[in-house]
């Protein structure tokens, strides 16, 4: 099928090719009516119709701005990547725009009339790839963070999840801790569907383990409720450590068990993951994975960078450290 092209989009609107390259390269307040300017921007959809970056390139030079997605800038996390990535975009002249997805991990929309006329890339972390095709496409460079290595996408930055993973139920089950809780994330996204998998094949494992989860919300609130109702309806033997994919949820944790009567970590250890500002703002601190947020953020620009350039660039996966705090302890006697 042939791509359709800018005169196909004057022709459908009954415009000059000139007023469709004014309206969809943002130029045209001013110049055109504005029920022109919806009059193409539709003509242009109907079509299909993306530009050709490579030609607007050559005529106007790199815009030097790459758009940065998240889910939600609520979480730290991201809020350090952010930083990590516009350290290394402004050394190179480059200029980083955050942008939270309305929808959270799902599809996001384009946050410009036209994205593609604005950016020279995107850097999409912790969603699906798929997600991103209102905003990239078929012309943006896409690199991922923290997400699925699978999703076709020009280059990927990831962390080493799983081998945190293990080092947070390796540390519990070297205190003693046999009969375990995960709290999972509510959110279906490839980063804590790598969590759970890697917490059940780690406790499978090891003779005499159990492992119960339940699911819950990114909220302290919503942590607490689902962790509550996991306790008391699991009877006297309940489990003696819970096991969270987000330090926010390990925050609910800890104020569940202590609405139960429960100390942590003397009746109850907890663990979290990120370490965020919140893991040493509770009592007892958590012990925690700690998430190199700011390096996936500079790989993340660097990448896209590569990517511009036409260079290869192959990123290892980020190590992530235990950081052991005061919110576990061997199991209590039964």
């Amino acid at each position: 099928m042939t791509r359709p092209t800018s005169r196909d989009v004057a022709a459908h609107a009954g415009v000059s090719q000139a007023t469709v390259s004014l309206v969809l390269g943002d130029k045209w307040t001013g110049r055109v009516s504005r029920r022109t300017a919806d009059l193409v921007r539709a003509a242009a959809e109907e079509l299909g119709y993306r530009p050709n970056l490579a030609a607007r390139s050559l005529r106007l030079g790199s815009t030097r701005t790459a758009l940065l997605v998240v889910p939600a800038l609520t979480n730290e996390f991201f809020a350090r990547v952010y930083t990590g990535a516009a350290a290394v975009a402004a050394d190179h002249g480059f200029g980083v725009v955050l942008y939270p997805s309305p929808d959270g991990t799902g599809p996001a929309r384009d946050p410009f009339a036209s994205a593609r006329a604005a950016l020279d890339g995107v850097i999409a972390s912790s969603m699906a790839a798929g997600a991103l095709e209102a905003i990239k496409g078929a012309d943006l460079p896409l690199v991922m963070l923290d997400s699925d290595p699978a999703d076709g996408a020009a280059a990927h930055v990831n962390l080493a999840i799983a081998d945190g993973v293990r080092q947070a139920a390796g540390h519990l089950l070297g205190l003693g801790h046999r009969h375990l809780l995960h709290l999972a994330s509510g959110i279906d996204t490839w980063t804590f569907r790598v969590r759970a998998r890697t917490l059940a094949d780690t406790l499978r494992d090891t003779p005499g383990t159990r492992l119960h989860t339940t699911r819950a919300p990114l909220s302290v609130d919503a942590a607490r409720a689902a962790v509550e109702t996991a306790l008391t309806t699991a009877g006297p033997d309940r489990p003696t450590a819970v096991v969270c994919d987000d330090d926010i949820l390990a925050a609910g944790a800890c104020k569940a068990a202590r609405r139960l009567g429960l100390r942590v970590p003397d009746d109850l250890s907890v663990t979290g993951f990120d370490d965020l500002s919140l893991a040493t703002a509770v009592e007892p601190e958590l012990t925690t994975v700690r998430l190199p947020a700011e390096q996936v953020g500079r790989e993340g620009m660097h990448a896209l960078l590569a990517v511009l350039d036409g260079r290869p660039r192959e990123t290892p996966e980020l190590p992530v450290d235990l950081v052991v705090r005061g919110s576990t302890a061997p199991p209590p006697p039964r």
